[in-house]
């Protein structure tokens, strides 16, 4: 009886923690298969940092949504948080709520965060579940890769990774995506 309280904790608490309700940035699902979608985003505000370890830049700017911007204004986090490069530079990403503009978003303190517009677009999408490492990451943005190729859809961005939940949700319930800019021509 003891283990089976045990477990029911334990699946309710990581459930839980698995579906907080942040604020995710809008899209509109424009075609799917069985492996992928295409998505149309508008025009996202975001907070930007390059990194060399994902945890540094992480805090840098958590820093920045708890407070430590020139308003010092707590900002609610959003999801998802993306990895992405640019130039050879490893950025990461945090959407900001769509209640802030450019004109009205706090400015950073910190020089190493950035305040940037991420261009609409067209982006093509794999969900997949587990740990947010490299070799999950790989895998999964092979599989899209591969098949945008069949699909004869190009592709004009590096892969973006992006995951939704948090350190201590359970890797069975992540949502993470691999995601790359496409040139969309509707099939």
């Amino acid at each position: 009886a003891l283990f089976f309280r045990l477990n029911f904790f334990l699946i309710i608490l990581f459930t839980h923690s698995s579906t907080m309700a942040y604020e995710e940035s809008s899209f509109n699902i424009i075609h799917q298969t069985d492996v992928y979608e295409i998505r149309y985003y508008d025009d996202r505000l975001a907070i930007q940092a390059a990194y060399n370890n994902q945890n540094s830049s992480f805090r840098i700017l958590f820093n920045y949504i708890s407070g430590e911007n020139i308003d010092s204004k707590k900002i609610e986090m959003t999801t998802p948080v993306t990895l992405s490069e640019k130039s050879s530079e490893k950025l990461m990403q945090f959407y900001l709520p769509v209640k802030f503009t450019k004109k009205t978003a706090p400015l950073p303190n910190d020089p190493r965060v950035k305040l940037i517009t991420i261009k609409e677009g067209y982006f093509a999408v794999i969900k997949y579940s587990g740990r947010t490492n490299d070799k999950n990451f790989n895998k999964h943005k092979r599989i899209l890769q591969d098949n945008l190729i069949k699909d004869n859809i190009e592709i004009i961005s590096p892969a973006i990774k992006a995951f939704y939940n948090g350190p201590f949700t359970l890797p069975l319930f992540r949502r993470n995506e691999a995601m790359f800019r496409i040139d969309w021509k509707k099939l």
